[in-house]
């Protein structure tokens, strides 16, 4: 793998982490421990910015979005950062929700 194929996939990692932990500190009746935000947000990063791009109409794949163009402004765009924040925040939501239940 060549830096242009994992530029994207970072962004969208580290704006989910971002968004998790944002809704980790919001939602301070889950309890939720830090491994659970980096997670949620990791993954949900990656899953929302795919979900958003496929939206938007740009393809799930963001290896082949980063292969049609170089450098770091292709992997800061719209579907990584907004994509991979909502994301994260979201997943990291629902695991907080499940784990709120549970403790119940």
């Amino acid at each position: 793998m060549d830096m242009n194929t994992l530029l994207p996939i970072i962004i969208q990692i580290i704006t989910g982490i971002i968004g998790g932990q944002a809704v980790g500190a919001a939602i301070k009746t889950a309890a939720l421990g830090q491994l659970p935000k980096i997670l949620g947000g990791a993954i949900g990063g990656v899953g929302g910015a795919a979900i958003l791009g496929s939206l938007l109409g740009h393809g799930v794949d963001p290896a082949a979005a980063a292969a049609a163009t170089s450098g770091l402004g292709s992997a800061l765009n719209l579907q990584n950062i907004v994509g991979g924040a909502g994301g994260g925040a979201i997943l990291t939501g629902i695991i907080g929700a499940v784990l709120g239940a549970m403790k119940k």
